[in-house]
């Protein structure tokens, strides 16, 4: 059984923990926190989340919960944060995982070490491993837009964004939100509702899909209905429902996308849409510079601003790797190639667990991973070689380049329950590979 360092405890890392303790796999988990949870964790401790006060899912529980442990049915559809933060308490309590969690330690390095690596920790201590999972989330290190000129208000990114008043007062101010991503849209809703005037700036249209379709989570449904039907047609259909739920983006004043639905990320709310009806929200083009207290945009207007916020995304970030690891690892930007992208075909004993950006949720797709990593480690399963690993890689490079609209919110974009069936489909070819049982991997 492999010795196996687990790098953060957070969806995706206690997920990992209890899919190797429960197959027997020796495993350290390491927290920079003094809790689990990671970024579902408001005000953590290790200094990464971005959670915020309103926050609540976009995706349904049941679609988020894991597989191994359904959340509560007295929980609502769509949890509070506190609630994922009982949820993943409750998970690790559950499975006695809690002692396994080394806390409040933080991972200053890991380099190769024979076939193994050596894992170094801000004690001064270091440990050597067989395997390293990497949890360590892609929602930490924020993205801060270059404009031309400056601006003298109060500004924050969104990863620092807590409540309409900390650590800026927004009452009675103009706020400036520049994205329209999920937590440009909540955060655009919340100071609406205490700002002189909330902007929103877009760079382009976004398709704004409500929390509910039919009386249901939009995910459930659209998880039962379309996953298995041609992209085309799922998009004839997703168009239709969210013509009679909400309408279009362009018929509230928003840019018209200009991209067909499902070729970007889509933004959930059933808030924005109606605050910027009822006047308190107005939508703005993209910045071109930034003057004093002043912006300047695309299209020859001007507005004073108090505030802005950035939500404007993270980078993808691995402070405990050294310049020659991530070159060998081919980062580039928010990409890294990685095989099912989980795997580097480099180093295949170096895992990335939860590194996408689904349409759906990340835990149970972390489980999934888990699981496929559980088979290589304890041996019932084993890797194609490298070359079939590289081409499966740029297969999926060129289907995203192909669909998606060009940006680093999509570098590593994946449909849930296709890329669950995908999981499920490796984990068989693995095991078949070892002449191992395949009747037990779930579809």
């Amino acid at each position: 059984m492999a010795n196996v360092c687990v790098i953060g405890a957070g969806s995706s890392g206690i997920a990992a923990c209890q899919v190797l303790q429960a197959r027997g796999i020796d495993f350290d988990c390491v927290e920079k926190g003094s809790s689990v949870g990671g970024n579902w964790r408001y005000r953590n401790d290790n200094g990464m989340s971005a959670a915020y006060e309103s926050l609540q899912i976009n995706t349904s529980r049941r679609i988020m919960e894991y597989a191994s442990f359904p959340m509560p049915d007295r929980y609502p559809d769509y949890p509070h944060h506190r609630d994922i933060a009982e949820y993943f308490d409750a998970f690790v309590d559950r499975f006695g995982l809690r002692e396994r969690i080394r806390f409040s330690t933080e991972v200053t390095g890991v380099e190769r070490e024979g076939e193994g690596w050596r894992v170094s920790f801000d004690d001064g201590s270091s440990e050597s491993y067989e395997a390293i999972l990497v949890a360590n989330g892609h929602h930490w290190n924020p993205k801060w837009p270059d404009y031309a000129g400056e601006f003298t208000g109060d500004q924050i990114h969104a990863h620092e964004y807590r409540t309409w008043k900390d650590p800026v007062d927004c009452e009675g101010k103009n706020v400036l939100v520049v994205g329209g991503g999920n937590s440009g849209m909540d955060i655009a809703v919340e100071t609406s509702r205490h700002a002189a005037m909330t902007f929103s700036s877009m760079r382009r249209g976004y398709w704004v899909i409500p929390k509910y379709m039919r009386g249901r989570p939009v995910d459930e449904l659209g998880n039962s209905l379309t996953t298995r039907l041609p992209l085309a047609i799922q998009r004839r259909l997703y168009l239709s429902m969210l013509k009679t739920a909400a309408g279009l983006p362009e018929q509230y004043g928003l840019p018209k996308p200009d991209h067909q639905i499902l070729e970007s990320h889509p933004t959930v709310s059933s808030d924005f849409l109606p605050r910027v009806g009822h006047g308190r929200i107005t939508i703005r083009p993209d910045i071109e510079r930034l003057d004093g207290n002043r912006v300047r945009f695309v299209d020859g207007s001007e507005q004073a601003i108090d505030v802005i916020i950035w939500c404007t995304g993270y980078r993808l970030s691995f402070p405990f790797f050294d310049e020659n690891l991530l070159r060998e690892l081919r980062v580039d930007g928010n990409r890294i190639p990685l095989y099912q992208r989980v795997i580097a075909p480099e180093h295949p004993s170096l895992a990335f667990l939860g590194f996408i950006q689904p349409l759906g949720a990340i835990m149970p797709i972390a489980e999934r991973q888990a699981e496929w990593m559980a088979d290589l480690l304890d041996g019932s399963g084993a890797l194609p070689p490298r070359d079939e690993m590289e081409t499966e890689i740029r297969r999926y490079y060129a289907a995203l380049d192909k669909r998606y609209v060009s940006s680093t919110r999509h570098t590593f974009q994946v449909d849930f329950q296709p890329y669950m069936r995908d999981l499920a489909r490796e984990r068989k070819a693995c095991r078949k590979r070892r002449g191992a049982p395949t009747d037990a991997v779930a579809a």
